[in-house]
């Protein structure tokens, strides 16, 4: 059964949720491609997130302009729901925007420029495997093209903006799936946009943890009076899909402790844990991210995971799988 809402088909594009609100949504959902949002209210304009790269993000603007010629064809605020690339890398097209994260995940923009997983694919030809992997995964992004742009305004737990007359809500939620996550929050219009906390119909990425702030902000949004439930990647859903991320994180949680605690290795254990029940979700080697940074976690390591070893195992996890391309 899919986890998105009936009203709205997944397809890429601008789709309008009603009383001045957009999700723009990039199929198949999968690394790099990304969700983003608009609210207008009263001619001005506030957008969730940008994209990957430069061309990918005035598509959107263009498309957004086009919908609300009057309000967007200025954005008035930009929120970054975290530091990832695909959320930020298109800063640049909003010149003139208030442009505003969490001050963590402005701290994480400036340890992961553009120009990092650019070199990562000018090495991708003499790396085989991982090479592969990396090229199938960001191939189709232009990060040459990218000059960064931070935001400015930073906050350190939540944030009120206005959009006309609309009040919109900006709370920090991490260390999560980053340590700046932040969700976003029409009350208005029982919406919320909640960046990489959800990844639906795809299995999340946990770069950061505690596991137990994601449970965590997933059960705020179960909490909160929405309706309409934007995630970072795929379709648009409601409580439903908030509820089957929490599910998930609990399971690989629990399921990822019983391997610790029987001294399995993180990668043994990522290949062990019966992942049957979410065969239809994307990205299954994100697994051993999950895996990897709970072990972390469960020892008391605090120490950052070693990234290129993780994509490495990834790459192999998608070989064994028969979805590795080249």
């Amino acid at each position: 059964m899919g986890l998105g809402l009936s009203r709205f088909q997944y397809t890429k594009g601008l789709h309008d949720l009603g009383n001045g609100g957009y999700a723009w949504l990039q199929p198949d959902g999968g690394w790099g491609w990304s969700n983003a949002g608009l609210i207008v209210d009263g001619g001005e304009s506030f957008l969730i997130d940008t994209l990957f790269d430069v061309p990918l993000t005035r598509d959107m603007l263009d498309a957004m302009r086009k919908a609300e010629p009057k309000a967007a064809a200025k954005i008035n605020t930009l929120v970054n729901t975290h530091h990832n690339g695909d959320h930020c890398n298109g800063n640049e097209c909003c010149q003139g925007a208030e442009i505003i994260a969490h001050k963590l995940a402005v701290e994480g923009m400036r340890h992961e420029p553009p120009a990092l997983l650019a070199g990562f694919l000018d090495m991708a030809p003499g790396l085989g495997d991982l090479g592969k992997y990396v090229k199938q995964c960001f191939g189709p992004f232009d990060f040459k093209g990218v000059t960064q742009t931070l935001p400015e305004v930073t906050f350190e737990t939540e944030l009120t903006r206005h959009v006309g007359s609309k009040e919109i809500r900006i709370m920090h939620v991490g260390p999560a799936h980053t340590p700046g996550d932040a969700l976003v929050y029409v009350p208005a219009d029982k919406t919320v946009f909640t960046g990489d906390i959800l990844f639906i119909e795809g299995h999340p990425i946990m770069w950061e943890g505690p596991v137990s702030n994601w449970i965590d902000a997933c059960d705020r949004i179960m909490a909160m009076d929405v309706e309409t439930v934007v995630p970072g990647h795929g379709p648009i859903t409601g409580k439903n899909g908030v509820k089957a991320v929490r599910d998930y994180l609990v399971y690989v949680r629990d399921e990822a402790r019983k391997r610790y605690d029987a001294g399995l290795s993180a990668f043994d254990a990522a290949l062990d844990i019966d992942m049957t029940d979410y065969d239809s979700w994307g990205d299954g080697e994100r697994i051993v991210v999950n895996v990897t940074t709970l072990y972390k976690e469960f020892s008391g390591d605090d120490t950052p995971n070693d990234v290129p070893t993780i994509f490495g195992q990834m790459a192999e996890i998608t070989k064994r799988q028969g979805r590795l391309k080249g």
